[in-house]
Parts: C-alpha cells; sequence; structure tokens
C-alpha cells in the first residue's frame, strides 16, 4: 500500500475536527490580527509514502513493493533501495530511465531459482537527461534477481530506473522547459523535460548548463553557455525564491553580451518551475548580467477568419481588415491561409489548389503548383513550406527570393500527410502523417545556414500517436500545439504537449480547421457548415456563421 502524504491535507482535517468540536463561531466584534502565515510551511507537499519490505515476504511481493516504491524519490529513493540487497543498493540508478507503464497490465512470474520477471505496457519512457519519447505499444519483460540475505528475499540485480503508472509519474515527476534560442538568438525554444519535482532548481541548471538540447532539436537552437563552463557544485539553491548558481572559473571570461544571453536562458527555465529569478556567481561573487529582450510569439486573441465581404480579424460581427493583405487575400479565391508575425506577407492556397505568396502591397506570386497539396505554413524568415498529400518526402520551402528549397529526405516512412505547420519561432516543424496505417504527430527541428536559410531537417520525433487521421494543427504556443481529429465516428482535439502528453476533448461535429491562439484551452475551430466555434473550457461555443475560412497566426508585429 503506499500512503499520500499533504501536511496542508492534515491540517486541514484537523481544522474540521476543531470546528465541529465548537458551539458556534464569531459573527461579530472586533477583527483581531492573527499570526502571520508562514508560506513555506502553508504549502501543499505532496508525496507518496511507499512501504517498507514486509517481513517473510516472497520472491514476487518483493519485486512488486520495489516496483511501488519507485514513487517515493525521498532520500533518493530511500524506501525502494531497502528492497535491494546491500552490494546492489549504491548501484541502482533510479533517475537513469522512467518506464510509464499502463495501469493493471503488468503480469508476474517466478522460476525455480527465485527469479522474477515483470512484463510491463509501456506507453512512454524518460531517458537520463529527463527527455520523454512515446513507445510503439506492446509489452517489455523486466527481470529481478533475488537472494537470500539474513532470511528475507532482496533484489540482487534489477533494471536502472523507475516503472510507474501514469497518475503516479506525473505526481513524481514534472514538466519543465529547459529553454535554448533560435540560430537568430531573437527567441526562446523550449525543451520540455521531465524530472523528479524534489530540487527542480537543481535538475533544470544542470540539464541547462552540463547537458544538450534533446537529439530531435540538434541544430535547430542554440545555446550561449559555452562547452566549457560548468556548475561550480551540484546543487542550486533559492534564496527568496532566486536560484543561486554557483558557475566554474570559467565564467569570468565570458563576454557581458553572452552572459545577457545565458541570464535570459536561466530565467525563462526556471520560470517553469515557479522560480523567480537566478543569479549567477563565480566563488561566490555575483556575475552582472541582464537578460535580453526576447521576441515574443504570441498572437492576436481575435480569429482571422474570411467571409462573403471581407478577410481578417473578427470583432464581433465585423470584420476588421489587415491593411493591404486583406484585398490581396480576398481576390485569390484561398482556402486555406497563414499570415506572418508582420502582417506584410501570408502563405495562401487557392481553391485551384495553387500555393501563393500575397504581399501586404497587393501583389502576389505563384511558388507551387504541385497537384494535391496540403495547406501551406510560412515561417519567421519568409519562407513558405508546401508538400503534396501523397509524397511526404517532396516537401519544399520557397524563400522570399524565388528560389525553392527541396527537403528529399523528409518524413522517412510516412506514406500520406495532411498537414504541417512551421512553430512561430521557425525552428520546428510539425506534421500529421501516416505511417502504415498508424496516423501521429511527428515533428523535426529546422536546420539553417547562418542567413536564416532552411538547409535541411533534423531527426524526426514521434511526439503522439493519434486515435484516427489528423485533420489539422495548430500551434498554441512555444510548447504545446492543438490536434483536430479523427476518433472514431466523431472528432476529437487534443492539446499536446511537445515531449509530453496530450488532452482530450470532443470536438464539435464536421470540424475542418483550427486555430489555436496562445493558450491550451483556447482553441477555435471552423466546421463544414461555415459555424465558428470558441472553445470554453470542457465544452465549445458557436459565435459566428457565415465564415468561408479560419486562417492561422505566426505572431504580431513588433
Amino acid at each position: 500500500m503506499i500512503r499520500l502524504r499533504a501536511a496542508a491535507a492534515v491540517a486541514g482535517l484537523l481544522l474540521v475536527a476543531l470546528l465541529t468540536g465548537c458551539t458556534g463561531l464569531p459573527t461579530s466584534g472586533p477583527v483581531v490580527a492573527g499570526e502571520a502565515i508562514d508560506e513555506e510551511a502553508g504549502s501543499v507537499d505532496f508525496s507518496f509514502l511507499p512501504d517498507d519490505p514486509p517481513p517473510g515476504a516472497t520472491p514476487e511481493q518483493i519485486v512488486s513493493g520495489f516496483l511501488a516504491a519507485g514513487s517515493g524519490p525521498r532520500d533518493d529513493w530511500g524506501t525502494a533501495r531497502q528492497f535491494l540487497a546491500p552490494d546492489f543498493r549504491s548501484s541502482w540508478q533510479p533517475t537513469a530511465r522512467a518506464t510509464i507503464d499502463l495501469p493493471g497490465e503488468r503480469v508476474f512470474s517466478t522460476a525455480a531459482d527465485g527469479t522474477v520477471t515483470v512484463s510491463v505496457t509501456p506507453e512512454a519512457s524518460v531517458d537520463a537527461t529527463g527527455a520523454l519519447s512515446m513507445t510503439d505499444g506492446g509489452s517489455m519483460p523486466l527481470s529481478f534477481s533475488l537472494i537470500d540475505v539474513g532470511g528475507e528475499w532482496r533484489i540482487s540485480e534489477a533494471p536502472d530506473g523507475v516503472v510507474l503508472d501514469r497518475a503516479r509519474f506525473q505526481a513524481v515527476f514534472r514538466e519543465y522547459s529547459v529553454m535554448y534560442f533560435d540560430l537568430s538568438w531573437s527567441y526562446l525554444v523550449p525543451d520540455r523535460r521531465w524530472f523528479p519535482a524534489t530540487n527542480a532548481a537543481t535538475h533544470i541548471t544542470e540539464a541547462l548548463i552540463d547537458g544538450e538540447p534533446s537529439p530531435w532539436l540538434a541544430g535547430a537552437v542554440a545555446t550561449a553557455f559555452p562547452s566549457s563552463l560548468e556548475l561550480a557544485t551540484r546543487a542550486v539553491p533559492l534564496e527568496a525564491g532566486v536560484a543561486q548558481v554557483p558557475l566554474s572559473q570559467s565564467a569570468l571570461a565570458i563576454v557581458p553580451d553572452t552572459r545577457d544571453r545565458m541570464q535570459a536562458q536561466l530565467v525563462a527555465s526556471l520560470q517553469s518551475a515557479g522560480i523567480l529569478g537566478a543569479q549567477m556567481s563565480v566563488d561566490g561573487e555575483p556575475v552582472a548580467a541582464q537578460a535580453v529582450e526576447i521576441r515574443p510569439i504570441r498572437v492576436d486573441v481575435r480569429p482571422v477568419v474570411l467571409t462573403d465581404d471581407a478577410f481578417g480579424f473578427l470583432s464581433g460581427s465585423e470584420v476588421e481588415p489587415i491593411p493591404g493583405l486583406s484585398p490581396a487575400i480576398a481576390g485569390l479565391d484561398p482556402v486555406a491561409v497563414q499570415v506572418a508575425a508582420d502582417r506584410s506577407l501570408a502563405a495562401v492556397r487557392t481553391a485551384a489548389g495553387a500555393v501563393v505568396r500575397a504581399r501586404s502591397d497587393g501583389t502576389f506570386e505563384v511558388v507551387d503548383e504541385r497537384p494535391g497539396l496540403v495547406d501551406p505554413t510560412i515561417d519567421s524568415e519568409g519562407y513558405i513550406w508546401s508538400v503534396p498529400a501523397g509524397t511526404p518526402s517532396a516537401l519544399t520551402a520557397a524563400g522570399p527570393d524565388g528560389a525553392v528549397i527541396p527537403f528529399a529526405d523528409a518524413w522517412p516512412g510516412a506514406s500520406q500527410i495532411s498537414t504541417i505547420e512551421v512553430s512561430r519561432d521557425g525552428t520546428r516543424i510539425a506534421a500529421l502523417v501516416r505511417d502504415g496505417s498508424r496516423p501521429a504527430l511527428w515533428m523535426a527541428g529546422i536546420l539553417r545556414d547562418d542567413n536564416g536559410v532552411p538547409v535541411g531537417l533534423g531527426d524526426r520525433e514521434t511526439v503522439a500517436a493519434l486515435p484516427g487521421a489528423g485533420l489539422d494543427a495548430s500551434w498554441v504556443d512555444g510548447s504545446t500545439i492543438a490536434v483536430l481529429a479523427e476518433d472514431g465516428g466523431g472528432e476529437v482535439v487534443i492539446s499536446q504537449s511537445v515531449g509530453g502528453f496530450g488532452e482530450t476533448i470532443a470536438a464539435p461535429a464536421d470540424g475542418e480547421s483550427i486555430a489555436a491562439a496562445n493558450q491550451p484551452r483556447a482553441v477555435r475551430l471552423l466546421d463544414r457548415a461555415g459555424r465558428l466555434f470558441d472553445q470554453k473550457g470542457e465544452t465549445w461555443a458557436s459565435v459566428a456563421g457565415g465564415i468561408r475560412l479560419l486562417a492561422t497566426q505566426q505572431g504580431s508585429p513588433r
């Protein structure tokens, strides 16, 4: 049995007991100041307290208890180590891997020599760097050897890492953002990682300073931290909510501009753990740094639509045109539009199937006329990406100068592609694909040269399996993408963390396209009848009719 500890919950139960024992509460009289509340003492500290090994337990009971104790990271998984033989306790590495398995699917078998094999069905795993990867399904055997220690069975060999169902995993581990720069040093790009909730500042800072980006992002992002720089100690304490980051002596030789970028990465990374700021130091002396200004990726909260009368921002029942761009787009007979961040350009797919670059000066040019093109997407450098649905490897990017760059190695293994979406920071491209009969959300980093020209894609990453065919996708923010997909006889919208899990809600019937704003539960959906819906938590509200097209935005003008 696993006990859930909550100091605040216990205090609440005591309070209820006291109140129910009173004859009443005063309803009049002067207000009297009480004692100040200790913010740390008042914080709710939920943690699992797994049981110690019971006397006389069988090998299977010992292994079962050991797996259950993976939910208790206190004292470096001290309880779990009690299930191990003394010679094995210090060599077992609980943070080497976390396997997230399906509850109720574990099958135990015990051999004559006492060896116990546990078959688990993983849905995801987290490696030693905190990066989460989805699995392809199927069972996985885990083998445990046991010996007799003083009349009790103890584990002498076991795989490194812990095995948890998703509920316990998300209680023990938390999702954080390790922030890197795009290659232009303009945007910050989140690389989502999962670390134990204890000592979050240390885990995040170690990953940023001593680690590297996730392999699929390698080459698409940059860090200001030199490879020669190290943390001076293995601990990052907090003082008044500010992380104290001790660095090695080489930090003293780093130029101010680089230090300022380092500070920006540190502060933004630690903010994902609710930490207020960061102070770098060398030998206890503060290192002066001021975080550089970061280009935002927020979009206008108003939907961008096409009606029979106009193209632009929908405000109530009126459509506010985008200067210069609206008339250029409306005249193209568009069926899909994505507007660039500065609103001087748009990527358009016309009713005739061509992909067009529309400009705010009223001019336009056709950039792709191949048959069967999916909706195009425009990146932060003005490149328009397009691909035929039946040929995922035929991905191209058309530059502002008219040059077309092919990516012949794009999406290996995909047989169909229905959607492509470049992130607003220009570092990643998402794709809804079919890998044989399996629909999935894939992603790859975009490799660029020193001039921002895309020159290739990094390794593709399977972000999520989909319940049915992917219909549309839209970036919510830097770390979340919304996906419209089929599910049985209906449709769903999935708010998918890139490097995490997704949240699924039912969608209105006959959904055709979606456009996300800046929050996971702020998605717009257009159905085939031209009705526009706003997501309201777990439900949808119809807000407009007569909409011919729902466009997406890649940011806002600076």
